[in-house]
């Protein structure tokens, strides 16, 4: 290569995304996985790749890994065409649900793995290994065995084990779904920390909507193989494209047919966030501009910090309503079932959507998706 040709792959490499996708198809026999997909990911950015079972979202982060090849379509990384190139020759690792640990090794050996394939010398190898037990917090735990470790232990050795071979993209397979809540919720943090401080980027595959919301950049919702909708979080649940995307992002009232004719002079299918409703109390003025419906209570869930209500408005049409208990249990002249309310909401809480066709939740005349 000439000195001209290297500077100008430099260039290009440094401006290009860490993950561009074109065209992606992935099919095993008949099943198509995945349906000519198109992704730019930044250098730098925590990317979550959301969706049910099925939805197409491993299949994608095995392709970049290398583990399995497109059908069709091109995987580049940071400009190069890593298309046809195996695990070992692309520059990045992956840290998987089950953790992958080698059981008769210490915590310090699993680390080291990786950077002794490599043969990597054995001074750096030992700063390397520390370097990357305390980015994780577990400094003291080097010499353990992964038997002696707690889940979430485990998981930040998998993590720094990655971490330590300095891949410049980082694929994460679902690696909290082994952990309880209040773990999950722990490590959250921790990647996101770990992530901003090693400046790397990440690709996070998920099925878990608050996870995605909670740690991601930007996200791509997966349906059926395709990508439905890729934004900024807040931009995806407040603006959803489609009602499978309204529905899968936390819970969701579409509001179709003559409700919607009613309230928009359209019958096309509109989103309506249930924390965007007010419940009205008996003598409560709705907010200048509002739209007002009168109710029935049907059902009344509480739910610690929220209460949950469903309410048939009058005409047929269910709402999800969701209020905060700000000062404690809900007001019980709210939740009586068979109880007259009011519901009231600004009509910039309804969003227009465009029906997916492939979607099981698309009533066709109002209702709740979740």
């Amino acid at each position: 290569m000439t000195e001209t040709s290297a500077v100008s792959t430099a260039t290009r490499s440094s401006e290009a995304p860490a993950v561009r996708l074109v065209g992606l198809r992935k099919t095993f026999g008949n099943v198509v996985a995945l349906d000519h997909l198109d992704l730019e990911i930044a250098d730098g950015e925590f990317f979550s790749l959301l969706g049910p079972s099925g939805s197409g979202k491993t299949t994608c982060l095995r392709l970049i890994a290398g583990f399995e090849r497109p059908t069709n379509g091109t995987i580049e990384l940071h400009g190069l065409d890593v298309s046809g190139r195996p695990p070992f020759e692309r520059e990045v690792n992956t840290v998987f649900q089950d953790y992958a640990l080698f059981p008769h090794m210490t915590v310090a050996q699993n680390i080291a793995y990786g950077l002794k394939v490599k043969k990597v010398a054995k001074s750096e190898t030992a700063q390397r290994v520390s370097d990357a037990l305390a980015m994780v917090r577990l400094e003291d735990l080097g010499a353990r065995k992964p038997g002696q470790l707690s889940g979430g232990q485990r998981q930040r050795v998998a993590l720094a084990r990655a971490l330590v071979n300095r891949p410049r993209v980082l694929l994460l397979d679902e690696p909290l779904g082994a952990l309880d809540l209040q773990l999950r919720h722990e490590m959250q943090i921790e990647l996101k920390r770990i992530q901003r401080e090693v400046g790397i980027t990440f690709v996070y595959v998920t099925h878990d909507q608050e996870e995605a919301l909670t740690m991601s950049d930007r996200l791509a919702v997966f349906s059926h193989g395709r990508i439905d909708q890729i934004g900024v979080p807040s931009e995806v649940y407040e603006q959803p494209d489609t009602t499978f995307v309204a529905g899968f992002l936390g819970t969701s009232n579409l509001v179709a047919g003559p409700l919607a004719q009613r309230l928009t002079g359209s019958p096309a299918p509109h989103t309506l966030r249930p924390e965007r409703i007010r419940l009205l109390l008996p003598q409560e003025v709705p907010a200048a501009g509002d739209h007002v419906l009168d109710g029935l209570v049907r059902d009344v869930v509480f739910l610690g910090s929220l209460t949950r209500y469903r309410i048939e408005v009058v005409g047929g049409d269910d709402l999800v309503v969701v209020s905060q208990n700000t000062d404690g249990a809900p007001d019980p002249a709210l939740g009586a079932p068979d109880r007259a309310v009011r519901l009231s909401f600004s009509p910039s809480a309804l969003r227009p959507v465009a029906t997916d066709e492939l979607s099981t939740n698309t009533p066709d005349t109002g209702g709740t998706t979740t």
